[in-house]
């Protein structure tokens, strides 16, 4: 059923009013390099982590869960590790095989050389992915999820395969009781956070 315009102008709100609320829980957030290695680590210890060939890491900016700081173990996993890039407003995936492959870009971003994407062999697509590392600013112990409103990673996410597991890293002050969500949304398959790992509904019909 479609929502309705109201509807969506609510979610909209409510989804504001968390995300400033969660933005600054996140800036407080004590020991982000020590707890952000944790976090990464229990990622890392799922069974999905070792099932997969295929893995899409992303690469930490501001204040989300670190995780620059694991690529090199993880490309030492013999698994075959991506990461995205943004280009227009759409993510792009680039199979990454060594640190020296990335440099600062805007913002301070760790990205991939430039002279490095158009390379046939280092770009992929959603299908190629087999597990997705997914940040956000919050969520909620059911898998509900809110960006940063851009949508960048709602687009991938739409087009990954419905086999591929999404799992989001999260500091536990990123948590909320609920997350609202419109129809078009998707829920993560699971939350890791530095206490927990938690089963969200995924992406049920």
């Amino acid at each position: 059923m479609t929502e309705s315009s109201d509807t969506l102008n609510l979610i909209a709100n409510q989804k504001k009013a968390i995300r400033e609320a969660a933005h600054a829980n996140r800036r407080n957030q004590l020991d982000k390099d020590a707890v952000s290695e944790a976090i990464v680590a229990r990622f890392m210890l799922l069974p999905e982590f070792e099932n997969a060939h295929t893995v899409m890491f992303y690469v930490d900016v501001r204040d989300e869960v670190r995780t620059r700081h694991a690529l090199p173990k993880a490309l030492q996993s013999n698994k075959r590790i991506v990461i995205p890039y943004c280009v227009d407003g759409e993510l792009e995936l680039f199979h990454l095989e060594s640190m020296d492959e990335l440099e600062l870009g805007m913002y301070k971003i760790l990205e991939p050389k430039a002279e490095l994407r158009s390379v046939p062999e280092k770009r992929l697509g959603p299908s190629d992915l087999e597990l997705i590392m997914v940040p956000g600013v919050a969520f909620d112990k059911h898998g509900g999820r809110t960006g940063h409103g851009k949508g960048y990673y709602d687009k991938l996410l739409e087009h990954a395969p419905a086999s591929t597991p999404l799992i989001a890293l999260a500091f536990e002050c990123q948590l909320f009781p609920e997350i609202p969500c419109a129809a078009h949304d998707i829920y993560m398959d699971k939350v890791v956070t530095e206490a927990a790992v938690y089963a969200g509904r995924g992406r049920i019909s």
